[in-house]
């Protein structure tokens, strides 16, 4: 079964970020556009994102003339819209009239109108000020046939200290605490160092300037702040919806961005999109693409359906330390990953480059020369051509049997706690490196939280879970007594959902039978210091972190050699149940991981994507519908490789050539269909 982003049109899209309305005095650029659109094998264009000013001039008068015009000349010349919604930079009457609007500092201090994002989500004002402009939009364009999607807002960020917001961080506390303050005292451990709360409306926003010892007033910020931006993001989605309910909504993600769980604000979007600005040919380009990899899978499980590719740089960003080209054939290649990680779309920033303001060296396709004759347009044609030759892969699945846990809240709090390595825990390189060794095999993941459908795979692996609530606990005790076999690291179930610590020893509760061990003591180890690991008459380097831990039922795979806890345990497995639940008590190279991953593959029966060795730098993934398997071998390194076994079976999807081996340039991908 195939899912497309939009029904109506079953197709990839191709397009940018276009901002028409900055050229409204020049608009014989409209008609080049329309032209050079075509050339670079372009179908759609996302529209209106920063436009309110343009839109709404003065307070209740409206004018969406060049929004027709632009809409109806994408759509004649062949191309598809996504429409957005323009809450992402108000114009400057609105703060001029409501300054309510605008956001405080920690400080106190209301920041002036300028930049972007700079506004108050508590603000009365501005709720409605959106809706009703979101309202207008629906109602004009909700029909239109060029209106494929609906792109709420940009980037959603960023947080407000004024008086509004604190009133609604203390409703947020009285809901979730049953407006018992007791209750909150508790979940808090408010009476260390005398900060006991007599009523809710005692609670400040925690900050510098006031609390920021309690963890849990910290944690509940952080959920607050996310909270708050899933509401007005749901307030702007009514809107829209109320109007027109057929058209999907998305909102465009950002890798890794710390104040939002995007595991919430998922939850009423249609699809799932992001802004992929990867730092290629870094010197790390492995980790650069298994990273990218991770967000790629990260966002298509949100929704479990494909996903958009809302923004990628069509040669170079502006904003990094350092802003490096990408280099002939890493934009075909880099849009294709996407592709085979599960977006049915490849989108820039942006259409044609500004000639003022901040982003006027940002890439883009269209360069300030203005011609289809520069290097980036090239390799976007190119890369729009390979997504026309493929198009039927549009809409097929991504299928995973291996899931990662990727927690938001466990981030929050491992970063919050004074202890371990107190200002890095690495708690998303972790991540990130357990992930890399599947990706290079091109076992296909998921990358799910702590409360998502663990029963669903054969294979499910929680790096430094240290945050575990009851319910994921029971969870975790189900999956692995049903059968499922599950690899947990150091730091697992020390403290509950309010950041207090567990008693019993860890880890929490019945995750002690389950995984057989227990966990005395966590030995934090200096930078560059090392312990060696031994299995069987294999040795390892650990660093770190080292956990002195029991084995109780579990049977040991590995144990220290070094330091004062040599010949304690390093890593177990126990049977309980139907399954098996892996525990490895140190932070490792990347080695020890790597050959427990090829054991724990065999007896799972999880194939490699690729059963041939493969040389480094070169992967393959695959999408699945309809009994067709799609396979995308992709080359990262910067030397040409040859005879790639992909087996029987397989034709070149660009060349129509039945093939059982590749080879493949620099930074190439080749796509191939069975």
């Amino acid at each position: 079964m195939r899912r497309y982003i939009n029904d109506k049109f079953p197709h990839f899209m191709h397009g940018a970020d276009y901002n028409p309305e900055q050229w409204l005095h020049m608009k014989e650029i409209w008609d080049e556009d329309m032209k050079l659109m075509k050339e670079a094998n372009c179908n759609e264009m996302s529209v209106g994102i920063f436009s309110w000013a343009t839109l709404e001039p003065e307070e209740g008068k409206y004018d969406f003339s060049f929004l027709d015009e632009i809409i109806d000349k994408v759509y004649k010349n062949g191309g598809r819209v996504v429409l957005a919604t323009p809450s992402g930079a108000r114009p400057r009457w609105l703060a001029e009239k409501y300054p309510e609007v605008l956001r405080v500092r920690e400080d106190g201090h209301r920041k002036r109108f300028g930049a972007r994002h700079n506004h108050c989500y508590s603000s009365p004002a501005y709720r409605e000020k959106v809706r009703q402009i979101n309202t207008k939009l629906a109602e004009r364009y909700g029909k239109h046939p060029a209106v494929v999607a609906w792109h709420i807002s940009n980037e959603y960020g960023g947080k407000c200290y004024c008086e509004l917001c604190e009133k609604e961080f203390r409703e947020f506390l009285r809901k979730r605490y049953d407006n018992d303050i007791e209750k909150l005292n508790l979940a808090y451990w408010s009476y260390f160092w005398s900060h006991k709360y007599n009523s809710f409306d005692e609670i400040e926003f925690p900050g510098e300037h006031g609390e920021n010892s309690i963890h849990g007033l910290n944690l509940d910020f952080r959920r607050f702040v996310s909270y708050q931006t899933k509401d007005f993001m749901n307030a702007e989605i009514d809107a829209i919806r109320a109007v027109c309910p057929d058209i999907p909504v998305t909102t465009n993600m950002m890798p890794g961005y710390y104040y939002l769980n995007y595991y919430e604000l998922a939850e009423k979007l249609d699809v799932i999109s992001w802004d992929s600005y990867p730092n290629w040919h870094n010197g790390t380009q492995l980790s650069v693409a298994s990273e990218t990899a991770f967000w790629h899978d990260f966002f298509r499980t949100l929704k479990n359906r494909p996903f958009m590719l809302m923004e990628s740089a069509p040669g170079l960003v502006n904003w990094k330390p350092y802003n490096k080209l990408k280099r002939p054939g890493m934009d075909r290649l880099a849009s294709i990953q996407a592709i085979a990680h599960g977006s049915d779309t490849v989108q820039y920033f942006q259409w044609r480059k500004s000639r003022g303001s901040v982003e006027k060296f940002h890439g883009a396709v269209v360069d300030h020369v203005g011609t289809s004759e520069t290097r980036v347009f090239k390799a976007v044609q190119s890369t729009g051509a390979t997504l026309k030759a493929i198009d039927e892969v549009c809409g097929s699945m991504v299928n995973a049997r291996v899931a990662i846990i990727y927690d938001w809240e466990n981030r929050w709090a491992l970063d919050d706690s004074q202890g371990f390595a107190r200002n890095e825990k690495k708690y998303s390189k972790t991540c990130l490196d357990y992930y890399k060794a599947l990706w290079k095999r091109g076992i296909t993941v998921d990358v799910i939280n702590a409360h998502g459908n663990f029963e669903k795979y054969d294979l499910v692996i929680a790096p430094m879970l240290y945050m575990t609530d009851h319910d994921t606990i029971e969870r975790i005790e189900t999956y692995v007594g049903n059968g499922g076999t599950f690899y947990a690291t150091y730091m697992l179930g020390m403290v509950n959902e309010t950041d207090l610590c567990y008693l019993g020893g860890y880890p929490a509760e019945n995750l002690k039978e389950v995984f057989g061990i227990w966990n005395e003591e966590i030995d934090t180890l200096y930078p560059g210091e090392k312990v060696e690991i031994v299995s069987g008459d294999k040795a390892y380097e650990g660093m770190d972190y080292s956990e002195l831990i029991h084995a109780k039922e579990a049977r040991v795979l590995a144990a220290f050699n070094s330091e004062f806890y040599a010949g304690m345990p390093a890593a177990t497995v126990n049977c309980y149940g139907k399954g098996k639940a892996y525990y490895q008590a140190f932070r490792d190279t990347g080695e020890f991981w790597d050959d427990m991953l090829d054991k724990i593959l065999v007896e799972l029966n999880i194939q490699p994507t690729l059963k041939s060795k493969v040389p480094e730098g070169v992967c393959a993934h695959k999408r699945e519908a309809d009994g067709v398997e799609y396979l995308f071998v992709q080359n990262y390194s910067d030397k040409a490789v040859g005879d790639i076994d992909v087996g029987d079976g397989y034709v070149d999807m660009e060349s129509g050539e039945a093939v059982s081996t590749v080879s493949l340039n620099t930074y190439d991908v080749r796509i191939l269909k069975k």
